[in-house]
């Protein structure tokens, strides 16, 4: 049953991006879209083989909302979700339909770098990581505790600096300016959730406190 659970969730993700991507276009010959869609496809698939050999607990855990999780985190995501994938709609309207934008094709493998370097971090996060979850809470049932190994060690939300990564890619992988916008506001709410995340761990799980005095930064070493 998980393992259906998980094909349909990773099939409904896939579908969902080239549903963004391709109506706004109102056409499907757009080589960068489809591009984009099978990078997104080989993405999902080589992070379900990769945490199934090195953290499968994480899986069923991602694949339900856990009890407990923060009333501010629901309305996070109420929010974040819709301006992300705002990113991929206003990329079909500006490089396709209405050609709002020129982007040069020299963008497109600094877009490449920037996600396959971002969404390895990401996975590197959750194959460490078996408590992060979609949603935010202290996971007391399942012996919540901190994880200060892999790139823990430098800094305490190196998921969301992935993210980072992920968000910023698609304009430059899509080709079009205008997707910044929304793309950089991504990025703003991925700032604001580390902040109350980490508010979060500090009063809550035992021994973050500690670990943020260890690792100082929250995301960029040196910075923040």
């Amino acid at each position: 049953m998980e393992s259906i659970r998980l094909a349909i969730a990773v099939v409904a993700a896939i579908v969902l991006f080239a549903v963004a991507i391709f109506w706004p276009a109102g056409r499907l010959d757009w080589l960068a879209g489809w591009l984009y869609v099978g990078i997104v496809a080989l993405n999902h698939l080589g992070n379900v083989v990769y945490l199934k050999r090195v953290n499968p607990e994480l899986i069923a855990a991602r694949l339900r909302r856990g009890k407990g999780t923060k009333r501010w985190d629901t309305v996070w995501s109420l929010v974040f979700g819709p301006t992300l994938l705002s990113t991929y709609i206003i990329a079909g309207f500006d490089v396709v339909r209405f050609e709002w934008s020129t982007m040069s094709a020299f963008f497109w493998p600094i877009g490449l770098v920037l996600f396959v370097a971002g969404a390895a971090l990401f996975s590197w996060s959750m194959g460490i990581n078996p408590f992060f979850e979609k949603t935010v809470r202290i996971q007391s049932e399942r012996g919540h505790r901190v994880i200060d190994t892999g790139p823990y060690v430098f800094v305490r939300h190196p998921g969301y600096l992935g993210l980072f990564g992920w968000c910023l890619s698609a304009p430059l992988l899509l080709g079009s300016w205008w997707a910044f916008v929304p793309a950089i506001m991504s990025v703003i709410g991925l700032v604001v959730r580390t902040a109350l995340e980490d508010k979060t761990l500090r009063e809550e799980l035992e021994g973050y406190e500690a670990y943020s005095t260890r690792v100082r930064y929250r995301l960029l070493p040196g910075v923040w």
